[in-house]
């Protein structure tokens, strides 16, 4: 199976001197039997403090492709990046590697690395002393939409 090539990803930064706050029900939501409304009580939550644990080293992608489908990250979801979190194996990680960025699950063997895609269509990426690969941060959450 060919290699296919990392797509490209576009970087956001988290705004976190936000006034902006969403109505929050911190009770959360039946998923199975109804609970009446009265048992919520609204707060409010800026969506950016409470994704980003550690604000500094923290940054958004929106990822462009599908060569992840299989771990739940689609085209167009946008992904919450720490880079304080140490690389390791089965991490899921933005990744640069010769010259070009990509998501992929970091796969860790004895004598080498690959960044694994989830996605079938997609042949893993075998990391060796030829490629360059840093890895820029690992993936926190997922931030998608269903409409």
């Amino acid at each position: 199976m060919p290699v296919k090539k990392p797509f490209k990803l576009t970087f956001y930064q988290p705004e976190l001197e936000s006034d902006i706050t969403i109505p929050y029900i911190a009770e959360g939501v039946a998923a199975g039997f109804p609970s009446p409304a009265t048992d919520f009580l609204e707060t409010t939550i800026d969506l950016n403090k409470e994704l980003c644990k550690n604000p500094l080293s923290t940054f958004y992608i929106k990822v462009k492709g599908n060569s992840m489908i299989d771990a739940g990250i689609n085209d167009k979801d946008v992904l919450v990046v720490d880079r304080s979190i140490e690389p390791k194996n089965n991490a899921i990680a933005i990744c640069f590697i010769d010259g070009e960025f990509t998501v992929k699950r970091i796969k860790i063997e004895k004598d080498c690395a690959y960044l694994m895609p989830e996605n079938s269509d997609f042949a893993p990426i075998k990391v060796t002393s030829e490629n360059q690969l840093i890895i820029w941060g690992i993936v926190t959450y997922v931030i998608k939409s269903i409409g």
